[in-house]
């Protein structure tokens, strides 16, 4: 088998994703800013792609049809698990509505935390992902301010340009852990400011990645690949 990168405009997604799979591809995996569309693209939903709105992996299947999938709640609560973090009864914060809040706000619910608050620069946006979930919202901004939270997930896109969301830093305390879906070296922008304000523990999404490639590679191969010995290479 081989897994190739393909950088693609969103104006042609469904042109070039289509001409992957005519020409034989099995799968795929789809990141930002394409996993919504991937969800409306693909001839069929699993149930946890479908209460997310949001599609992470796509496999062929065997009468020519694609199923669009999202592992990405899996992989972040497996690496919640690995790193010990509790979530049931903690009081959680996510920044950001777009579709990798969609892929982990079911997971994470189902675990019952005691308050789940999106966040999100356009007050709109969160509000709307709320009412879909059965949570709180508010707008992203110097403003929020709720108190410290048990656990905060940074879920924007501002990583990747070298910025963090404007939020009050009172959302981080002394017993937060700070969880990044993205990841850089030696640490984001997000990671480098829950530290300056005291932040008990940290971590950037390496982890999920992890998890969430196993569960996709599960998917196309039938096989759940052991994460351990990868998780230990990245440490190293």
């Amino acid at each position: 088998m081989s897994y190739d990168r393909y950088d693609i405009a969103p104006e042609n997604f469904d042109r070039e994703v289509s001409a992957f799979f005519e020409s034989g591809g099995r799968g795929l995996n789809v990141t930002v800013p394409h996993k919504e569309r991937a969800a409306t693209w693909a001839d069929e939903l699993t149930p946890r792609a479908q209460r997310a709105g949001a599609v992470n992996t796509l496999v062929k299947l065997e009468d020519g049809r694609i199923r669009g999938d999202n592992t990405d709640g899996a992989g972040l609560m497996a690496d919640l698990t690995r790193l010990g973090i509790e979530v049931s009864d903690r009081r959680l914060l996510i920044l950001g509505a777009g579709g990798a809040t969609r892929g982990i706000l079911g997971p994470l619910k189902e675990r019952r935390p005691a308050e789940l608050v999106i966040a999100n620069r356009t007050a709109e946006r969160a509000r709307a992902l709320a009412g879909e979930q059965g949570c709180r919202y508010d707008e992203l901004g110097p403003f929020l301010n709720r108190g410290n939270f048990d656990l905060v997930i940074h879920a924007t896109p501002l990583g990747l340009t070298g910025d963090i969301p404007a939020v009050d830093p009172r959302v981080i305390g002394p017993r937060t852990f700070a969880y990044d879906l993205g990841y850089g070296k030696p640490d984001t922008p997000f990671i480098r400011w829950a530290r300056q304000y005291g932040a008990a523990g940290v971590a950037q999404g390496l982890g999920m990645l992890v998890e969430q490639a196993a569960e996709s590679f599960r998917i196309w191969r039938g096989i759940a690949p052991n994460t351990a010995d990868v998780h230990r290479k990245i440490a190293a």
